[in-house]
Formats: C-alpha cells, structure tokens, sequence
C-alpha cells in the first residue's frame, strides 16, 4: 500500500508483462529510469525447410475452348498449387511462341489445351525451353462440379503419384512418367502448398491410353473415393524439342478424330446403299417374267373326293314371307301431332 499525500493523486503501481513460463529469464538492460523492458523471442516456424525444387507450372490454353475444358483448366489450378496462370493464346500464334510466355512468367514447365474445330481437344506437356514434349488428345472429360464426384480433399495439400506397372516397362512411358512426376507433384515446401497428403493421383494404362483419375484418402479405413477431375489421354507423338523439334516417338495405334468421323459417315452411307440394292433387287425380281411349272401327277395321290350330292330342280315359286305391321307406328305419329298443336298453341 502506498501512502497519499494530502492533495496530491495517488499513484498508479506499474504493470508488468507477463513472461512465459517456459521461455528463459532474459538479461535486463538498466535504463536511465532503472531496469529496462524485458526482451522476448519469436518462436520458429512450423516448418523450417527450404523450398529447393522451383517447379513452377503455366496453364493456360488457345482461344475457342468449350465450357467443359475451361472448367477442367480452372479444376488443375486448383488442385496444383504450384500452377500459374495466362490469357488466352491467339490460335494464329506459332507454337513455339509459349516458350517465351514460359520464361516471361518465370515457368519450366507448361500444360496448354488447344481446341480445334470447336469439339477436339489437344492436351500439350512440355519442359520448357529445352523439351521434350508431348502432345495428347483428350476424351472423356469429366470435371469436379459433377455430382457423381463425392470426395474432397484440402486445398493445396500434397498428392501421391500411382502410377501402373507398364510405364517401367516400355521407355517412351517412362519418358512420360518422369514428365508426369515433374508437372503434376506439389514441390516440398512450397509457400502456398499444404504439409498433408490426402489424395491420389492415379495413371493407368489401358487400351492404350492413360487414364487420369484422382482419389481422396479416407483415414478411417485407408478407402478411396473420388474427387475428380477424370480424363483419358491418347498419345500422339513425343517430340525432342518444346513444342516441336524431331519426333521421338509415334503413337502407331492412334486415329484422327477427322478420321473417326470420315468412317463413321461411310458406315451410314454403306448401310443406305445396301438398303437401296435390297430394294432394287426387289423390284427386278417383281417385274421379271413368271416361270409357268408343269403340273405334277403325285399332287392328286393324296386328295379325297368330295361326296356327289344329287341335284334338285325346284319348279314350285316359294312362298313369300308374311309383312308384319308395327303396332307402335300410329301410336308414335299421334303424339308428335300432338306435341306440334301443344307448341302451335
């Protein structure tokens, strides 16, 4: 307790910081005034790695992209934190051009959608500026804002990478497996990524294509679930350079969406021909003269003859039937008399 003088205000004992238990008690400085403020330390990080691998990824893609493609570019942003993002490309721009788009945006790796024709879509991978890069058409798109997509994971959490057993096997699907390991995983200790690994990326080959698909880890008991994007990648070539440059490999088993649909309108056209010869061949057979077949002796071995009734010749007119009155008919002729007078009067 302080004592107060008579007329003066009393005076206000000073607050102390509070310390934390833990930390240790640091040295006070002396002040002019006594002992100075205490000084306290900022605690580290959580995580106190560098972020060393500088992958950085440009999605972007050509003007004349559908609603569905834009919602799957917009779907591997999302899911890919190390992503950047671009204008449009003009589809009278070489190629060639993205590379330095790439290095403006400070970007060595590049995922480009082209369009072409409004409903054929090309998907392009690429390590820029050096290459190689390889070149996709996409099929079977399905997006994340579907409702048959029921997982979800956290944004910008870290993915696993699942990839089949054939890609180790041929070397031009190792070629694209270390270009899928390169683009698609999160690189560690990215600023805007997240230290959790809850979902999967799966790559499995069949019917020589590479199906994309990407599923939520549920902790509870270690099952899958959906989350999409889903999508189905037909190569077509592997090319040395970044978006061009010498092939490096062709897909012997891939075919034009222009050539589907020419074989597709040949089939229907084939179809209607056939249907037309039918026809014709109808009409000649119609029209051709009638073969006469002669009459066969064993036909009549088998028909029973009918029993001969004896004819009747009748002289006599028969009587003509009787005409029967109807009783009712004087009855009904009256009383529509009568209704006519009941109306007249």
């Amino acid at each position: 307790a302080v004592k107060r003088k008579h007329g003066a205000p009393a005076a206000r004992p000073k607050k102390r910081a509070k310390r934390a238990p833990s930390a240790p008690e640091p040295d006070a400085k002396p002040g002019p005034g006594g002992a100075g403020p205490e000084e306290y330390s900022v605690p580290p990080p959580v995580s106190q790695g560098k972020w060393k691998n500088k992958e950085r990824v440009l999605i972007f893609s050509s003007r004349g992209i559908n609603f569905r493609t834009r919602h799957l570019m917009q779907d591997l942003r999302t899911l890919m934190p190390h992503s950047k993002a671009d204008t449009k490309m003009d589809r009278k721009d070489q190629l060639f051009v993205i590379n330095e788009v790439c290095e403006m945006k400070n970007c060595n790796k590049c995922i480009f959608f082209e369009a072409k024709k409004k409903q054929d879509l090309y998907m392009w991978l690429s390590n820029t500026p050096q290459g190689p890069s390889a070149k996709f058409l996409v099929q079977n798109v399905h997006t994340l804002a579907e409702l048959k997509m029921t997982g979800n994971c956290l944004r910008g959490s870290r993915p696993l990478l699942s990839f089949d057993p054939t890609f180790d096997k041929e070397p031009h699907y190792a070629l694209l497996k270390e270009l899928f390991i390169q683009i698609f995983s999160t690189p560690q200790y990215h600023p805007k990524s997240q230290p959790f690994v809850d979902h999967v990326f799966t790559f499995t080959i069949t019917d020589e294509r590479i199906w994309f698909r990407n599923y939520q880890i549920i902790e509870e008991d270690a099952s899958l679930v959906e989350i999409g994007p889903r999508f189905v990648l037909n190569l077509i070539k592997i090319f040395q350079g970044s978006f061009g440059g010498p092939t490096l490999y062709e897909n012997p088993h891939y075919q034009s969406p222009n050539m589907h649909r020419r074989l597709v309108r040949l089939s229907v056209a084939a179809k209607f021909r056939e249907k037309q010869q039918v026809k014709e061949a109808q009409n000649i057979k119609k029209k051709g003269s009638k073969v006469l077949i002669e009459e066969d002796p064993t036909e009549v071995v088998f028909e029973t003859p009918a029993e001969e009734k004896p004819v009747e010749i009748q002289l006599v007119k028969p009587e003509s039937k009787p005409i029967v009155k109807d009783k009712k008919k004087p009855r009904k002729i009256q009383r529509k008399k009568q209704k006519k007078l009941f109306r007249t009067e």
